[in-house]
Formats: C-alpha cells, sequence, structure tokens
C-alpha cells in the first residue's frame, strides 16, 4: 500500500471517530503532498508524487514542528509545545524508523574506515557516502557531530 493511500485510509477513519488532533494533521500532510503534485504538473511531471518525495515532506513538517517546538519552549507557550509535539508523533508514524545513536555511532566508523578518512578535510566524502547508502534511516543532525568526533580521536 502507498504511503498516500495509508494516509488517506487513515484520515477517513480519522474523520469517523472524529478525532480532531489527528483529523486536523493529517489534513495537513494531504494538503502538503498535493501542493507538491501541483508542483510537479507546473514543472512538466504529469505523475502524482511517490513515497520517497512523501517522506521528504513529511521530514520538512516534522522540522518545522521542532523549530516551533524550540520557539514555544522559549516564550513558555506549554499548550502550543504540546500540540507540536502531538503532530510530530502523528508525523512520525509515516516517516521510516531511524537508528539509534549506537547503529549510527558503528555506521559512521565503517564509512569512515571504508573511505580510509583520516582528517576533517574528508567530511565532505564521509557525508556524501552517508547521504547515498543511509538517507532515509539515519538523522544527519546527529552525524555531524559522530563524525567530527570519530575523525578527532
Amino acid at each position: 500500500m502507498s504511503l498516500r493511500k495509508k494516509i488517506n485510509d487513515e484520515f477517513n477513519s480519522a474523520l469517523k471517530s472524529k478525532n480532531k488532533i489527528l483529523v486536523s494533521t493529517l489534513r495537513l500532510i494531504l494538503a502538503a503532498i498535493k501542493e507538491r503534485d501541483i508542483e510537479n504538473r507546473t514543472s512538466g511531471k504529469k505523475e502524482e508524487v511517490k513515497d520517497p518525495e512523501i517522506v521528504k515532506v513529511l521530514r520538512k513538517m516534522k522540522k518545522q514542528r521542532q523549530d516551533s517546538i524550540d520557539l514555544y519552549k522559549k516564550g513558555e507557550r506549554q499548550e502550543l509545545l504540546e500540540a507540536e509535539q502531538a503532530e510530530i508523533k502523528i508525523i512520525d508514524a509515516y516517516l521510516p524508523k531511524q537508528l539509534g545513536d549506537e547503529e549510527t555511532k558503528k555506521i559512521c566508523k565503517e564509512v569512515i574506515e571504508s573511505l580510509g578518512a583520516t582528517s576533517m578535510k574528508d567530511m565532505g566524502k564521509i557525508m556524501g557516502s552517508l547521504k547515498q547508502k543511509y538517507s532515509d534511516t539515519i538523522d544527519f543532525s546527529k552525524v555531524n557531530i559522530i563524525v567530527k568526533g570519530l575523525l578527532s580521536s
């Protein structure tokens, strides 16, 4: 089942069960996907967006909510912070599972060894290799810190 169909089906069942937060979040997701469809049509692509592009849309939405959470923490707006966290949980349900810190560190070590990287000058090669192989499963905000730590030790 495609990701689009899964989201649509869950949206319909959320409407029936009157789950307000789920309905509103899924409606935002579907609107973002349709927006991407329209962008593709105007740029010459005729088909609807596929799952990999939907994952990119979801990641962007998650990042926006995380940025909002940071602002709400600074502004001490607890009710808005909780709403954003609830939306992130819903979005996460449709994203591929991310590897944990230990697995990420292990993969980074393996890539560094396979490339023979020894200094910070090799950072671009390492990151490029990681993005090529693990773009969906690794959190790259953590990778940067891990790779710097491994290269400096």
